[in-house]
């Protein structure tokens, strides 16, 4: 078996699992603020919802999608491309989109919980509009790493 193929598949679907979760909490976000009213019984369901996304797919699916990609970094730098490659273009757009990744998530978790005590930090379009921006990170993420990209 070939482990590196093995780790690699993992990273991917884990990476698949953290960035649906990211694009529809933006959505459950602009739902709950244009439909239910804080403290009615609609409001109380999308608490549960969001809470449960977060914690069950999103925040355990970004903890593996980091372990694997931790272990494929390890395994680049110390067995097939050499620890330079951190800092080829390519790897550094990827390292730029993870930083991005990690700080909208951490920005959808604490407007979870500003959303959960009652406030409306944003407005449905707000969530619209920012809804497909994990997608795009994803998309030059993917770009950057399937064309290993330089500049000459």
């Amino acid at each position: 078996m070939n482990w590196y193929d093995l780790l690699r598949g993992l990273h991917i679907i884990c990476v698949i699992a953290w960035m649906s979760g990211m694009m529809y909490l933006p959505r459950l976000f602009a739902y709950h603020t244009e439909t239910a009213p804080p403290g009615s019984e609609f409001d109380a369901h999308f608490k549960v919802w969001e809470a449960k996304l977060l914690r069950i797919i999103i925040n355990p699916a970004m903890a593996l999608t980091f372990v694997f990609g931790g272990a494929l970094i390890y395994v680049d730098g110390a067995q097939r491309l050499g620890w330079s490659f951190l800092l080829t273009p390519w790897m550094l757009t990827k390292i730029a989109g993870i930083i991005f990744l990690s700080v909208w998530h951490g920005f959808l978790a604490t407007s979870r919980k500003k959303i959960e005590a009652g406030e409306r930090p944003r407005t449905a379009k707000f969530w619209r509009a920012t809804n497909e921006l994990p997608f795009i990170a994803a998309v030059i993420m993917v770009l950057a790493v399937t064309t290993e990209f330089t500049f000459r």
